[in-house]
């Protein structure tokens, strides 16, 4: 299960009520500051991935929080540093490698090919709707990782 399993009778509804407007808060700043400026504000991302693991450590599996913090960061930064390499430009940001951590950190591992998807085909979209090159690719990421953390809430 991707939410941590909270002490008590389970999913606290405080608990996941609260984290729930935490994560929408900061995913609709991260998502206005990326479309505006094409850049997310490392406070921003910080403050994401503290607040999942913080979520993450009251439940029995934390460690699946890291792992996916650890492996969001590691392979959106390798991708970005392989574009680099072979472009000379860069194509995915450091910004956009944090955030999929900060997914990692309040999804687990295990849900990251889903909010993967879900960035790709949605921005995908918007990209073929506005007909550019360039794209803001955290407004897409942030969608993802909503869309699975209230897939997750609504499963139980």
């Amino acid at each position: 299960m991707i939410l941590p399993d909270l002490p008590g009778d389970g999913h606290s509804l405080p608990v996941v009520l609260a984290a729930t407007v935490v994560l929408t808060l900061l995913l609709l700043a991260i998502a206005w500051a990326d479309l505006r400026t094409m850049r997310i504000p490392d406070n921003l991302n910080a403050l994401l991935a503290a607040s999942g693991l913080a979520l993450a450590a009251l439940g029995d599996r934390p460690w699946d929080h890291v792992i996916g913090a650890v492996a969001g960061y590691a392979l959106f930064w390798a991708i970005g540093e392989a574009y680099f390499r072979r472009t000379g430009r860069e194509g995915l940001g450091l910004g956009d490698a944090k955030l999929f951590g900060a997914a990692g950190a309040w999804l687990g591992w295990q849900a990251l090919p889903f909010v993967l998807l879900i960035a790709a085909l949605a921005g995908l979209a918007a990209a073929l709707l506005q007909r550019r090159s360039e794209l803001a690719f955290g407004p897409w990421l942030a969608l993802g990782l909503w869309a699975m953390w209230v897939a997750q809430v609504l499963a139980g």
